[in-house]
């Protein structure tokens, strides 16, 4: 059947007559009222001014009726509850700080334990956005017993710590971390990772410098297989490595272990398989070192060609310190010159830092500058031959050395020597940065700032501690249910 057939055969279209019937009708009488009324009206005393007061009195009801409704159209509606009231958690605890928004802001890192469970995620970002709160990025660490959220936070800047680690609470994270961050942790995690990835493929050094940034404050520490001056060798590691709570233990491709700690917050599944993901492609891709060397003019008509050094100067490097002088081994390496040679594949190996060399026109080596990872901090050494010091070599090998910390986000450096040795003191301070000296039983210890040093949170801070001041880590206590 088609639609003008049902229209045709409708009864409600069927007799439409009838009702045209009955409104003409009604039309009809409602002209014959009016007419009667208004004769009666008009032939009175007082008509006409009855008349005028009636038609004044619709006017005035007409405009009333027409700002009532628009006065009713812009108002809220009565049963829709108001985001504050939607989340019982954040009901009982305190609203926005004033004047927050019109303040400063500030970055925090927070990392959090919720259940995993639906609407677990939105009532925490609802109890942080009653606080003027907002979440700039977010990652997910899944746990067996619940789900770690990563966020990186934009807060107003008179929110304290505890203040934020409330918020968490009431919006059901339990075992809170927080930490002051900057302007480097904007950048998205996919981005970060193939950044640290490019940079671990073009240079076998970097893998320290990359697990450190990956997996934010730790401590990385190379083991090798067969260490100098009868050390401790490195424990057999599995393939798959080791994860216990604050703790990875990776195997090393050049040899060897490494070791990646925290005191805290605990790695996570997420972070470990990230960290193994890295290490396997540093094994896959071999030694190497950039090759690109430059060519130097020095004050005194000399060419030298400084570029990075690796295991395959090690023979040079003994050569070397045959020709060095025992006063300036000494210097050099604080200890009996005898074990110098030890310490060069040691030195010269991409798990412990960076190695720049200086040959001359003639391809002798006559100079190393190291740039060592020592744990959380990062040393610079230098070894210069006795025909070759004074002559600018050092003093160009140590610029380098700190511009290549730089670019590494180290915020300092730090050279060990001693008070007579002149040379390195005036090459330290010939850099124009903040020194600072500490002599301890005749041994100098002059460290170089490089930019504004972040807080380092405290090895002594245990879960359910509280921290101050607020640039300090923060750990909530733990207020599970």
């Amino acid at each position: 059947m088609t639609d003008e057939t049902f229209a045709k055969s409708s009864p409600r279209h069927r007799h439409h007559w009838r009702r045209d019937l009955v409104e003409l009708a009604a039309l009809f009488t409602a002209v014959a009222a009016a007419d009667s009324v208004a004769n009666t009206v008009a032939h009175g005393p007082d008509g006409p001014a009855l008349l005028v007061g009636s038609a004044a009195a619709l006017l005035a009801t007409t405009a009333f009726h027409t700002w009532w409704s628009r006065r009713r159209g812009h108002a809220p509606p009565a049963d829709v509850a108001t985001p504050a009231a939607a989340v019982a958690p954040s009901a009982a605890g305190p609203g926005p700080r004033s004047g927050g928004g019109e303040g400063g802001t500030s970055l925090w890192r927070m990392r959090t334990t919720v259940r995993d469970e639906p609407g677990s995620l939105a009532a925490l970002c609802l109890a942080l956005a009653a606080r003027r709160v907002d979440i700039l990025s977010l990652q997910t660490h899944p746990l067996a017993d619940g789900t770690v959220d990563e966020l990186l936070l934009r807060a107003p800047e008179a929110l304290a710590s505890a203040d934020l680690a409330r918020a968490a609470g009431e919006g059901g994270g339990r075992e809170t971390w927080l930490e002051r961050a900057d302007a480097h942790d904007l950048v998205d995690a996919p981005t970060r990772v193939l950044g640290l990835a490019t940079r671990t493929a073009l240079d076998g050094a970097e893998l320290p410098l990359a697990l450190r940034q990956l997996l934010g404050r730790c401590t990385v520490r190379s083991i090798p297989a067969r260490p100098a001056r009868g050390g401790s060798a490195s424990a057999p590691v599995p393939e798959d490595g080791v994860w216990e709570e604050t703790v990875m233990r990776l195997r090393d491709p050049s040899g060897g272990s490494i070791t990646i700690e925290r005191p805290y917050p605990a790695f996570t599944p997420t972070e470990f398989a990230r960290a193994r993901a890295l290490v396997e492609l540093d094994a896959r891709l071999g030694p190497r070192v950039p090759s690109r060397g430059d060519v130097l003019t020095l004050p005194e008509g000399d060419e030298i060609t400084v570029r990075r050094a690796g295991a395959d100067d090690v023979g040079a490097a003994r050569e070397m310190h045959e020709r060095c002088s025992r006063a300036t081994l000494s210097r050099r390496y604080h200890g009996p010159v005898g074990d110098a040679d030890r310490y060069l594949r040691h030195l010269l190996g991409p798990r412990f830092g960076r190695t720049l060399a200086a040959y001359s026109a003639s391809g002798r080596l006559v100079a190393l500058g190291h740039l060592l990872w020592d744990g959380d901090e990062t040393e610079v050494a230098l070894l210069v031959e006795d025909d070759w010091q004074r002559r600018g070599v050092g003093r160009e090998l140590l610029g380098r050395l700190v511009a290549m910390a730089g670019e590494a986000g180290c915020t300092s450096v730090y050279a060990v020597t001693t008070a007579s040795n002149t040379p390195m003191v005036a090459a330290m301070r010939a850099l124009g940065l903040p020194l600072d000296f500490q002599v301890e039983g005749g041994t100098l210890v002059i460290t170089a700032r490089l930019a504004p040093v972040r807080p380092a949170p405290s090895h002594a801070v245990a879960p359910g501690t509280h921290r101050t001041p607020d640039d300090r880590p923060f750990i909530a206590p733990d207020n599970r249910p």
